[in-house]
């Protein structure tokens, strides 16, 4: 197995956390004359990989783990398809007051609005929470006055690796990310799922 070596802008955000740690992402992009936007993706690697350990309202810390090329390399092959979960789907005409029970009742954090198998909207927790404060008649507003249409939905293919499925929640800071198929919906991939992954897989190590 051919060994995956870190970028160097990587490699020099783990040598000025080791130098400076607890290291702040704004520190870290100062020192590298970038914006924190830029290095996001890669902060969000570092961490994912176990060689960065981040405490809110503290920093990131060296921690002591040098970078095991087999399970890197293990998860920049895994694809999508192996990791998402079954998404709970609404049509448009379900009614903001039905769609927060489902949010509640499934314990998720968005609902996928389809139709036939098509995806055509999103509506998360912010959304539901706007639109039950701004609506009156919650029984009968459909809740397609207050989903996020496509085409300004990011989407993932169930071929795209784990990994791009990361940097994608990071860099647009989204909790999930629709897995589709031309334009059927078949699953998702959420914050809470890589996190998971990714703690299975160095639990051990």
């Amino acid at each position: 197995m051919t060994e995956i070596k870190l970028s160097s802008r990587q490699l020099e955000i783990i040598e000025f956390v080791k130098a400076h740690e607890p290291a702040t992402g704004d520190q870290i992009a100062r020192s590298l004359q970038l914006t924190r936007a830029t290095i996001r993706a890669d902060l969000s690697i570092l961490t994912m990989t176990g060689i960065l350990d981040a405490r809110p309202k503290v920093g990131y810390f060296y921690s002591g783990l040098e970078l095991n090329p087999t399970i890197y390399e293990d998860i920049r092959q895994l694809k999508v398809d192996a990791i998402m979960t079954t998404p709970i789907f609404v049509t448009k005409e379900t009614s903001i007051h039905d769609a927060i029970v489902s949010l509640f009742l499934e314990d998720t954090g968005s609902l996928y609005v389809v139709e036939a198998t098509e995806l055509i909207g999103i509506v998360s927790r912010k959304d539901l929470l706007k639109g039950a404060l701004a609506d009156t008649d919650k029984k009968a507003t459909p809740i397609a006055t207050i989903m996020t249409r496509m085409p300004n939905i990011r989407t993932i293919a169930p071929t795209d690796s784990a990994l791009f499925a990361a940097q994608e929640l990071v860099i647009h800071q989204i909790d999930s990310l629709p897995v589709v198929n031309g334009k059927k919906a078949i699953g998702k991939v959420s914050k809470t799922r890589l996190v998971q992954l990714f703690v299975d897989t160095f639990k051990n190590e």
